[in-house]
């Protein structure tokens, strides 16, 4: 995609919406009210190289599902991000308590290189399942292919069974 959108904090926002009980749109200050966690994971890109040990700081997908209220018949969340980029994973996955969307990295504000303001981590999957520069995630029923999904890349992505490609 080669896009990296410069997005200033008070322009960021987060839309939460599909099959949830409210929807929502978090201002920059709505999502830094949310409950912020720190958490220690990898990261495992699918050009066979892994990070071990990141320190995140950021907001469990979880918690924002459980503000909103997801309903029982969502299955998956898909993603979109500020420079039309788009994956998607199962429900299950993404209710991991690992499953943050972080906004710092090593105790430093995300940059916009790595995802800032916003990113979304998978560190069970492969990173092309967590967005950078979010925007906006969608609760469906259906699944639909992202990006590199449409394009080849596994739509399972789980690092430990190299599962890369379709």
């Amino acid at each position: 995609m080669g896009v990296q959108p410069k997005i200033e904090l008070e322009d960021w926002s987060l839309t939460i919406s599909g099959l949830v009980d409210s929807p929502k749109m978090f201002s920059w200050d709505d999502f830094m009210s949310l409950p912020q966690v720190e958490d220690v994971s990898d990261f495992h890109c699918v050009t066979s190289w892994s990070r071990l040990n990141n320190h995140w700081g950021g907001v469990r997908l979880m918690d924002i599902e459980n503000y909103c209220g997801v309903v029982s018949t969502a299955k998956f969340v898909y993603i979109k991000a500020y420079d039309a980029y788009s994956t998607n994973i199962p429900l299950i996955e993404a209710m991991k308590p690992d499953v943050l969307l972080v906004h710092q990295w090593e105790g430093a504000p995300l940059t916009t290189d790595h995802g800032g303001p916003v990113r979304m981590i998978t560190p069970q999957l492969y990173a092309w399942k967590g967005a950078k520069w979010i925007g906006e995630i969608e609760f469906r029923d259906y699944d639909e292919l992202g990006y590199w999904e449409k394009r080849g890349y596994s739509n399972t992505a789980e690092p430990w069974l190299n599962d890369r490609y379709s």
